[in-house]
């Protein structure tokens, strides 16, 4: 089995490049917008009021629309309607959609999606609070040490059941490692919204305790079939374990594939590295691990957003993104609101379709921002609205050298070997059309 995502992160270069680097600057005087530009393109779809802003998006015989206040472009808001019918997808499937509405248009999905209504809140509301994954395209993982994330991916590796296709190991919400099987790897590389769906979902409630067995679809690898996810918390932690395999009938195995990697971990020592790694968060959600932006030691940086980019083997490898706690100022709910909306109007200006930019300098009202990205890297750096010009290179340049030092522990960089998991016995025709690898018509 391969680890999912395990491939060399970018070292972030030389941070003695940033001193040489012009910085462009967008400075607003009104309250610290930072200006769009021409409208985009393909705003399709979009309708704006005075202060409101429409988009619809249309998938198979679902129509999904957004109506927000916020700054968030159109394509921005897109990609949130994507991730809510990928949420539906994955409870339904693609298929099964089409099929419904076939046969009679005027149906109301909610009979069907009763009960998932938590998960579409709780999915929205992870997108106004940490917008990182959705904006970036990536997960986010446990800062660990390398030697025991890769112990803990040969683990995974070893603990194999019939059919068991993926396992994934996190912490509330968070990656600590994954291992894929060979064949599900060939044919498609486990893809971040699949893997991000799959750690919002078991952190719903129903999930919180003991073991729970349910079919779940990965919209990304297959829309139209399903896998089947044992999910367990493991030593009364927020320790999750996740398998997913093709075989309905492999409860049992992968019970005794869990009490493995539980054994495993405890002789490992993985359940105290776990439990603080966990217990520095002071967020409401279920302690989810960080870490503070104070470790990285440069005076007037409040937060920061970084993805790798340069990475060589883009077929194996998880496109990753880490990002410290949110701290003071960024306490209050509406602290927090208001430098999300910064970071999606620098991500909106940074990859605009009609005037792309590569670095943005920005006073706001608050604070003063940086983003900046190139071949090796993406960053969004929150700074002190005190910090000059020059003290913004500095501060970058601490950044990237302590990124650079701490990549081992922020990242899953190394990709190990795969390890086969033994044969499922043959299924029937009618168990083979509803697992993953299904392609149905």
């Amino acid at each position: 089995m391969e680890a999912g995502g395990d491939a060399a992160a970018p070292a972030p270069g030389d941070a003695e490049d940033v001193e040489d680097t012009q910085f462009p600057s967008e400075e607003a005087g009104n309250g610290g917008d930072v200006h769009e530009g021409s409208p985009d393109p393909e705003d399709g779809g979009l309708e704006e009021t005075e202060d409101h802003k429409l988009v619809f998006l249309q998938q198979g015989p679902l129509l999904l629309v957004a109506v927000s206040r916020t700054p968030q472009s159109a394509s921005q808001l897109r990609g949130e309607l994507l991730a809510v019918h990928a949420q539906i997808v994955s409870t339904l499937t693609r298929a099964s959609v089409a099929r419904i509405f076939a046969r009679k248009q005027n149906y109301d999905l909610r009979r069907l999606l009763a009960g998932s209504e938590r998960t579409l809140d709780r999915l929205l509301d992870s997108m106004e609070r940490d917008p990182g994954a959705l904006l970036l395209g990536a997960v986010r993982c446990v800062p660990l040490a390398r030697p025991l994330r890769e112990a803990l991916g040969a683990l995974l590796r070893r603990c194999t059941a019939p059919g068991l296709a993926l396992s994934v190991l996190a912490v509330g919400g968070r990656l600590v490692t994954a291992a894929q099987e060979r064949t599900v790897l060939a044919e498609c590389r486990l893809d971040p919204a699949d893997l991000q769906l799959l750690l919002d979902w078991v952190g719903a409630p129903a999930f919180a305790a003991g073991e729970a067995w349910a079919p779940v679809c990965l919209p990304r690898f297959n829309p139209d079939g399903f896998f089947y996810a044992y999910v367990a918390r493991l030593d009364a932690m927020p320790v999750c374990l996740l398998l997913l395999g093709t075989d309905p009938e492999a409860f049992h195995d992968m019970a005794t594939c869990r009490r493995l990697v539980e054994d495993g971990m405890h002789t490992l020592g993985a359940m105290r590295a776990l439990r603080e790694a966990a217990s520095f968060s002071n967020a409401s959600s279920a302690s989810a691990p960080a870490y503070s932006v104070q470790a990285v030691g440069a005076p007037g940086l409040r937060h920061f957003l970084y993805k790798p980019l340069d990475i060589p083997d883009h077929h194996r490898q998880l496109p990753q993104f880490t990002s410290p706690e949110l701290e003071a100022p960024y306490s209050r709910e509406e602290e927090r609101q208001r430098l999300s909306d910064l970071y999606h109007r620098l991500h909106a200006r940074l990859h605009s379709t009609s005037r792309p930019l590569r670095l943005i300098y920005h006073v706001a009202e608050k604070e003063t921002l940086l983003a900046w990205v190139t071949s090796k890297f993406e960053l969004y750096t929150c700074l002190s609205p005190l910090v000059t010009k020059a003290g913004a290179i500095l501060v970058v340049t601490k950044l990237l050298r302590w990124v650079k030092k701490e990549e081992d522990r922020l990242f899953i960089r190394y990709p190990p070997k795969y390890s086969t998991p033994p044969a499922a016995p043959a299924a029937s025709a009618d168990q083979a059309s509803h697992n993953g690898l299904f392609t149905g018509p």
